[in-house]
């Protein structure tokens, strides 16, 4: 698995263009083979930070040279970024935890 963090603040004056570039390039990658999950979080000083997962450095490689997100990657230079830092790399460990759901009175069994 390759991991990408992606962190960015944005200029204020292109938001709303930038949010439908952004929900199509979120499509656009969720269709691309290898591509495993994307979210992202803002901080209370508006910095975004968006964590992508693909399968492996070749699929990621397909879609960092899509020609629409080329394409997207060049508009965000000009119009949408403040600044960004952009950070691909590959977990080292990898544990997880989930909580088993727990059962109501009402759905015991017998």
């Amino acid at each position: 698995m390759v991991v990408v963090v992606f962190r960015s603040r944005l200029r204020a004056e292109h938001a709303d263009e930038f949010h439908a570039l952004a929900r199509r390039m979120l499509a656009l990658a969720e269709s691309m083979p290898g591509f495993i999950s994307y979210t992202w979080f803002r901080s209370e000083d508006d910095e975004r930070c968006s964590i992508i997962e693909f399968e492996s450095h070749e699929h990621l490689r397909a879609w960092r040279e899509h020609p629409e997100h080329r394409a997207a990657q060049q508009t965000g230079r000009e119009r949408f970024y403040e600044e960004y830092t952009l950070q691909v790399t590959e977990p080292v460990r990898d544990s997880r935890f989930q909580r088993p759901p727990r059962l109501h009175a009402d759905d015991h069994p017998g």
